[in-house]
């Protein structure tokens, strides 16, 4: 198992975001986004089944898991591979539901928890830092295009006449 460092600790409950990878009983690969994402402790992460059926039916029938937690402004972050244990009784079920309750969640919602033992971390980098950009130059520039996408219209998306 994997030791999460205090670091990547901090990111990921400060991020939340997490895209749960999972391979469905036919093999196709699936791929779900959960906001609910935090840490357990230095070796394992977790989140609530809130809405997941699909990936709860997944990890049943093959625990192994991967989670990709990003900054999208930044566009670092990190990759954990593991296996995940779905909880939905026992004292680790009612701790996890207590922890997300002292965080103000609406633990009525919950149906199960995720925890994955973590086996492999390791950092996200975009290949936009192989430009020699440092991350306030990649902040900077993707605020700049969220700002520019806004200020689109319909109007825009039309080509001019000579196209």
């Amino acid at each position: 198992m994997a030791t999460l460092s205090p670091e990547v600790q901090e990111f990921v409950r400060h991020e939340r975001l997490g895209y749960i990878a999972t391979v469905s009983p036919d093999g196709t690969p699936n791929l779900s986004p959960k906001g609910s994402l935090t840490v357990w402790d230095d070796r394992r992460i977790m989140f609530a089944d809130i809405e997941s059926p699909h990936t709860i039916r997944n990890l049943d029938s093959n625990p192994k898991v991967e989670v990709n937690v990003v900054n999208p402004f930044t566009r670092r972050g990190y990759r954990f591979r593991g296996l995940g244990t779905v909880l939905r009784s026992g004292s680790d079920y009612w701790k996890a539901v207590d922890h997300y309750k002292n965080e103000g969640a609406d633990i009525r919602r919950i149906r199960a928890i995720v925890l994955i033992d973590v086996q492999e971390v390791g950092p996200l980098l975009s290949p936009v830092y192989l430009l020699g950009l440092n991350e306030a130059d990649v902040r900077r520039l993707w605020e700049e295009y969220h700002v520019k996408s806004l200020a689109k219209t319909v109007v825009d998306l039309v080509p001019p006449n000579d196209f």
